[in-house]
């Protein structure tokens, strides 16, 4: 699927595989696609080669939680009423046009 970021379409994967959900971009080096994490509301950079955007969707895809230019070895949890969240990890400062409450698109 793609999504519309920055007045280009970045190409965006659905970890909707125990593999792709287990390592998603872990170890991944010139990052240029993102992940998203269905019913998701924890992640962790260990193991990766770069930073990376970490941004909190609820069930509306809209930005709840914005987290840019997270470093390896941390573990980010979206927290809250919102039990339905989704993660979606991005290439670093690919989410610099996102503010909270902006709804994203992902079109197949």
């Amino acid at each position: 699927m793609q999504l519309k970021l920055n007045n280009q379409k970045l190409n965006v994967l659905n970890a909707n595989s125990f593999k792709l959900r287990l390592f998603g971009l872990m170890g991944k080096k010139n990052i240029d696609y993102g992940v998203i994490f269905p019913n998701c509301n924890a992640i962790h950079t260990f193991f990766m080669q770069e930073e990376i955007d970490v941004v909190g969707l609820n069930a509306d895809n809209q930005v709840i939680y914005i987290y840019r230019n997270v470093p390896k070895n941390k573990i980010i949890k979206i927290s809250g009423k919102n039990k339905k969240t989704s993660i979606l990890e991005l290439p670093k400062n690919t989410s610099k046009s996102l503010t909270i409450g902006s709804v994203l698109k992902f079109e197949n």
